[in-house]
């Protein structure tokens, strides 16, 4: 077998690998967004399809309660667009390693990108600098991939399942769970902690609001936070 063939096979098996301890939280969570489909009155071709279309867990599951809800078509679209606002700073962070990339493969990159495909990636990337283009793109695939398809199943089986999951069960619980284990590791500096500190702060907050509108204050008032002490800090080097 070609050595580089069994190379990139290997960081694959890796990227499945180090995904398997977050997928028990993301089951909980896709359950969710299934169960939340199926009581805001959708059908299972849009019910279970926006999973395959929007793949991203947070805006989905935020914009089908605003529906739910009957909130305004502003509100819904706003929410869902400042939610995943993230993603376009994880782009900005994995274009350093990724943008070589066919532009086939850098969409494909880009549709199947979670807040778990994205930490676990930054994190190896960091820890083997050394790492070619190709060994980068299979990690990446081979934990988004699988995260993909639990997505997937857990969104259905949700949906089917629907008030049938006993409310003991707390699914709910596992969802803040599976951010914490992503948000700890990858508070690398100052920036990230007062961003994670602000956003998680507004959200206890603000939790009360209409329409899940402390969500949306939460992302908004993070991203402010990070951005803002990304700028100071240079400046405060310079007066140091």
């Amino acid at each position: 077998m070609n050595p580089m063939n069994e190379t990139t096979r290997q960081d694959w098996i890796d990227g499945i690998r180090v995904m398997a301890p977050l997928l028990p939280g993301a089951i909980p969570f896709g359950m969710i967004a299934g169960v939340v489909a199926s009581n805001a009155g959708l059908d299972a071709l849009a019910g279970i399809g926006q999973s395959v279309v929007i793949f991203a867990g947070a805006s989905q599951l935020a914009s089908t309660q605003l529906i739910a809800d009957a909130a305004p078509v502003l509100v819904v679209i706003l929410t869902g667009l400042v939610i995943n606002l993230r993603f376009a700073m994880y782009s900005a962070a994995l274009a350093g390693h990724l943008a070589a990339l066919p532009r086939g493969r850098r969409w494909l990159v880009s549709y199947l990108m979670t807040d778990q495909s994205y930490a676990l990636s930054v994190l190896r990337y960091a820890a083997r600098p050394e790492m070619s283009l190709a060994a980068k793109y299979a990690f990446y695939m081979g934990g988004a991939a699988v995260m993909w398809i639990v997505w997937l199943a857990a969104t259905a089986a949700g949906y089917f399942l629907g008030n049938s999951i006993p409310a003991s069960w707390s699914l709910d619980f596992f969802v803040p769970l599976s951010f914490l284990a992503l948000i700890v590791p990858a508070i690398r500096d100052r920036a990230n902690a007062a961003a994670a500190l602000t956003g998680g702060a507004v959200a206890v907050l603000a939790w009360s609001l209409p329409f899940n509108l402390g969500l949306f204050l939460a992302a908004i008032s993070g991203v402010a936070a990070g951005y803002a002490v990304e700028r100071l800090m240079p400046q405060s080097r310079e007066n140091s």
